[in-house]
């Protein structure tokens, strides 16, 4: 069940906002728009939202409470077959709660990794984090945050190292931006690298699957590794429909 934020905004939403002039940074929206694969872009973004004052998360589509059902119960069942913590990481995880919730909340031991190309984004949340004193599930579990750019990931975390990888909202703005779609499909590609065999990534998007289920098993099927494409309904929000699509590798060899 989708639950409401005040800060939450999908990506079509933003465009709305944008056409009625009903957004406080009009040149700034312009700007996510048309460049949201860009650095320069996303430091603007965060330096504007965190000069209003006291810190708030910023969510893209909607917060951890929405999404928690399709992340724990994935982790708890992992479980029955993993030893030491599970490495995780969120990706474009911004100013969002997202990462720090599943640290305070999984009762299996967690490595989160909060990754952003912003410093912006990873110095507020790491000040945040600190003042608040965010406190883990469980006292074996760890959370850091990590300026990255994610077509990188392969030289950053290496082969099959990572057991779950979230994806809210990063991708759509990458494949809605004007060069940003190329840099999709490397991060699909380099993600099934760095996963585990048994590990998952998930994908929280407003996208339709009739468009997104078509773009990822194209995509994958550019991998080294081959890989099963899932989708399941999240729920509706101010009429929006919300998608969590879920790749992982093979768990069978295709005919």
């Amino acid at each position: 069940m989708l639950s409401f934020n005040r800060l939450a905004v999908s990506l079509r939403t933003l465009q709305k906002l944008t056409e009625a002039h009903r957004w406080h940074h009009t040149s700034l929206t312009n700007e996510l728009i048309e460049n949201m694969d860009k650095k320069a872009t996303w430091d603007r973004f965060y330096t504007e939202n965190g000069s209003k004052g006291q810190f708030k998360n910023f969510e893209w589509f909607f917060g951890f409470q929405s999404v928690k059902d399709f992340i724990l119960p994935v982790l708890q069942t992992m479980s029955h077959s993993h030893s030491g913590p599970f490495n995780i990481l969120d990706m474009g995880c911004g100013t969002s709660a997202l990462g720090p919730s599943i640290y305070r909340t999984s009762p299996c031991v967690v490595k989160v990794t909060c990754a952003d190309i912003s410093p912006v984004a990873v110095k507020l949340m790491e000040k945040h984090t600190n003042s608040a004193s965010v406190q883990p599930c469980n006292p074996s579990s760890a959370l850091a945050f990590l300026e990255l750019d994610c077509t990188q990931l392969r030289e950053r975390f290496g082969t099959r190292s990572l057991d779950m990888i979230l994806d809210k909202g990063t991708t759509d703005a990458l494949v809605r931006s004007k060069e940003g779609q190329v840099k999709a499909g490397q991060i699909v590609r380099q993600c099934l690298e760095v996963l585990k065999p048994s590990g998952v990534l998930l994908q929280f998007s407003d996208e339709d699957p009739d468009a997104r289920l078509v773009w990822l098993e194209r995509e994958v099927r550019g991998a080294e590794l081959t890989a099963d494409v899932g989708v399941q309904e999240v729920g509706e929000l101010r009429g929006v429909s919300y998608f969590c699509y879920q790749i992982s590798h093979c768990t069978s060899p295709h005919s």
